[in-house]
């Protein structure tokens, strides 16, 4: 099962982590448009992502109270049908998120500058584990350091949670 270190911040905008990001090279990859939706589960997320047309189910489990926030994953991809309908009438949808992802790449970390309905703008790293935790993390801090984001305080809870604690308040 694939493995990441991740971090997400709030944001009043992307300007500065934009000039940041110009600064060190790192490439935009992407734009994409994002409606996840999430299902109960017993164990960890799930998730069915439709991103620019294309669908993925995600499942993934991540420790929220740990210094560190890795992320175990599995992504299942589809190649047709409609999987939201399919889900749908086989799982309860907890919520959706939908949000629009500028997508940008450095040292095999995904800098995902989120806008996010409803709750505003975020960022998020994640680090892909390739060789090892500590490879990562180093690839990690790298990237928050080049970043400046040692001011930020870090969200330890997923666009799910977020949205959810916002529609109970």
């Amino acid at each position: 099962m694939p493995t990441n270190l991740e971090l997400k911040i709030k944001l009043t905008s992307f300007n500065q982590i934009e000039k940041y990001l110009k600064e060190i090279n790192a490439t935009h990859t992407a734009t994409l448009n994002q409606k996840d939706v999430y299902y109960k589960s017993n164990s960890g997320l799930l998730k069915l992502r439709i991103e620019n047309g294309n669908q993925s189910i995600i499942k993934y489990v991540r420790d929220e109270k740990s210094k560190n926030r890795f992320s175990n994953f599995e992504v299942l991809y589809f190649s047709s049908g409609n999987a939201e309908k399919f889900f749908g009438e086989l799982l309860k949808v907890e919520t959706v998120v939908q949000k629009k992802r500028i997508l940008y790449m450095y040292n095999n970390t995904r800098v995902h500058l989120d806008r996010v309905k409803n709750l505003g703008y975020f960022m998020e790293l994640e680090t892909l584990v390739l060789f090892g935790k500590n490879d990562a993390k180093k690839r990690f801090d790298e990237i928050v350091d080049l970043l400046h984001l040692h001011d930020y305080l870090q969200i330890k809870k997923s666009y799910r949670d977020l949205i959810l604690a916002k529609n109970y308040k």
